[in-house]
């Protein structure tokens, strides 16, 4: 996980566990999960909306394609 080790989270943790006290940090990990959800579903979206949009690329290329070797013939 970024290259990080055990002893790496686990100073991380102490370091949050004094700065914001052990009644914030399981509000600070449920916004921080939400805030990663929504990314992943926003990326998801986009990712499924660009693939849409070769589609529809794709089919007109190949239609323009088709029609270009009828008119040659």
């Amino acid at each position: 996980m970024f290259g990080l080790g055990w002893q790496e989270l686990l100073i991380i943790l102490v370091i949050a566990l004094i700065i914001f006290g052990p009644r914030k940090l399981p509000e600070i990990g449920k916004s921080l999960g939400q805030a990663i959800n929504g990314f992943k579903e926003s990326t998801k979206k986009a990712t499924e909306e660009a693939k849409k949009e070769f589609k529809d690329i794709e089919s007109s290329v190949s239609s323009d394609n088709d029609s270009n070797s009828i008119i040659k013939s």
